[in-house]
C-alpha cells in the first residue's frame, strides 16, 4: 500500500502564518492519533553547527512541542554529540551551541537534552532485527528512554549521503559517539601524533588496553580496540580521530539500520521542512546559498516515504541562479548527485524499505 505524505507550501496570508500551517499539516496527517498522555516525547532535530544559518528556526520546534503538550505529552528537544571536532562534540559545548541558535527553553518551551551525555558515551545497545551491517546499534540513552519519537528534519543536500532528511536525522543523529564511528568508519580510531601530548587519558578510559604511549605519543592497537569511541571523547587535544573511511553506500545502509533500532516498537511521526535547501549538511560551520527554491512542509508516519517525496519534489525544482547546483550543471538528472557526485541517496531508502521501516511508494495529500 502507498504511504500518505501530507504537504503544504510556504505561502501565507495575513492571518495564517507558517506555524499555524505546520500545526494544521500535522493534524491532517494524523498526529492526534498518537496517545501522548503522560508520555516522554523525544523531538529529534539538528541544532545547527555554530556559524551555520541554514538550520531550522526554533519556532518550528516550539509549534511541535506546544502541540504535544496540549495533547498531554512531555516533549524535549534532543540531539547527540558529534564525532568530528566542532561546537557540538561534548554536551556542554553542544548546549552552548544549541542555546546560541535558539534551542533553549525560552524559545522552544521545553528542555534541551543532549541524548548521549557529556562525552558522548551515555548510550543504549539496541539489537537491529535483520541488520546486515549492524547487529547492535549504539543509541543515545535519552532517545531510547523516550516513549515516542518525533523527527523534525531540515531537508537539504549532504556531501556523503546525497541528502539529509528523516532517515539521516534519526539514524546518524541518534547514534552515540561510538555509533557514529560505527556508521562512518570501516576502520578504527587513529592518533594524530602532531596533536598528542601523551596525557594518558585515552589509556585510562579504555577497558581493552588498546592505547599505549610509545616514544612520547599515544598509539592504538587495532587488534584490541573495539571501536567504542571513548578515547575520542576524552582526548583534550582532539588527537584521537575516527577513520571516516566507510563507503557511501554502506554508510547509507548503516544509517537505515540505526533508524530501525531507534523506531522499532515505538510510535513515531516525521516532519520534513524543505526550506533553505543548502547543498551540504548543517554540521558545517557555514552554509552556501540554497540549490533550489523553498518547496514546503511535509508530514508522515512513514520516514521512507517522506524522504522519497521530498527528494522527488526537490528534483522537480529549478536550480537557484548562482548556486553550486547551477554551476555544476545537470549531468545526472538528479540535483543531489549533481552537487555531490560520489553519493547515492537511493541506497538508504532501498535498504530501509528492505528492513520494513517504510515504503518508497507514496501518495501526496495536499493541505491548504
Amino acid at each position: 500500500m502507498k504511504s500518505k505524505v501530507y504537504f503544504t507550501d510556504m505561502h501565507t496570508s495575513f492571518n495564517d502564518g507558517l506555524q499555524k500551517k505546520l500545526e494544521r499539516l500535522m493534524k491532517r496527517a494524523g498526529f492526534e492519533k498518537i496517545d501522548f498522555t503522560g508520555k516522554y516525547v523525544a523531538v529529534k532535530l539538528h541544532f545547527g553547527e555554530p556559524g551555520n544559518l541554514a538550520f531550522l528556526r526554533p519556532n518550528y520546534a516550539r509549534t511541535v512541542c506546544d502541540y504535544i503538550k496540549r495533547l498531554g505529552g512531555k516533549p524535549f528537544v534532543t540531539d547527540c554529540n558529534t564525532l568530528y571536532v566542532g561546537g557540538r562534540k561534548n554536551a556542554l559545548d553542544h548546549l552552548d551551541s544549541a542555546y546560541e541558535n535558539g534551542y533553549n527553553p525560552f524559545s522552544t518551551g521545553v528542555h534541551t537534552i543532549i541524548a548521549d551525555g557529556i562525552k558522548g558515551t551515555d548510550e543504549r545497545s539496541v539489537k537491529v532485527e535483520g541488520g546486515m551491517y549492524v547487529k547492535e546499534a549504539k543509541i543515545g540513552a535519552a532517545i531510547m528512554d523516550a516513549d515516542i519519537v518525533i523527527s523534525l528534519n531540515h531537508f537539504k543536500g549532504h556531501e556523503l549521503t546525497g541528502f539529509g532528511g528523516a532517515l539521516k536525522n534519526i539514524g546518524m543523529g541518534s547514534g552515540s559517539r561510538a555509533g557514529k564511528m560505527e556508521m562512518h568508519s570501516a576502520g578504527k580510531p587513529r592518533v594524530d601524533a602532531s596533536k598528542c601530548i601523551a596525557c594518558g587519558r585515552c589509556i585510562r578510559i579504555c577497558a581493552h588496553g588498546a592505547p599505549s604511549i610509545r616514544n612520547g605519543k599515544a598509539k592504538i592497537d587495532h587488534a584490541k580496540c573495539v571501536g567504542c569511541g571513548r578515547c575520542i571523547g576524552v582526548c583534550p587535544k582532539d588527537a584521537v580521530q575516527a577513520a571516516f573511511d566507510e563507503a557511501n553506500d554502506v554508510l547509507n545502509c548503516k544509517i537505515a539500520e540505526y533508524v530501525k533500532a531507534v523506531l522499532h516498537g515505538r510510535p513515531h511521526f516525521h516532519i520534513n521542512l524543505a526550506v533553505d535547501i543548502s547543498p551540504y549538511c548543517d554540521c558545517h560551520a557555514e552554509n552556501d546559498i540554497p540549490i533550489v527554491p523553498d518547496v514546503g512542509m511535509f508530514a508522515s508516519f512513514d520516514p521512507v516515504a517522506i524522504d522519497r517525496a521530498c527528494a522527488d519534489a526537490v528534483n522537480m525544482q529549478p536550480a537557484v541562479k548562482g548556486s553550486i547546483l547551477e554551476k555544476n550543471g545537470h549531468l545526472h538528472c538528479d540535483h543531489f548527485a549533481d552537487v555531490s557526485p560520489e553519493t547515492n541517496w537511493i541506497s538508504a531508502l532501498e535498504h530501509a524499505e528492505k528492513l520494513g521501516i517504510g515504503t518508497m511508494d507514496y501518495e501526496i495529500v495536499a493541505v491548504k
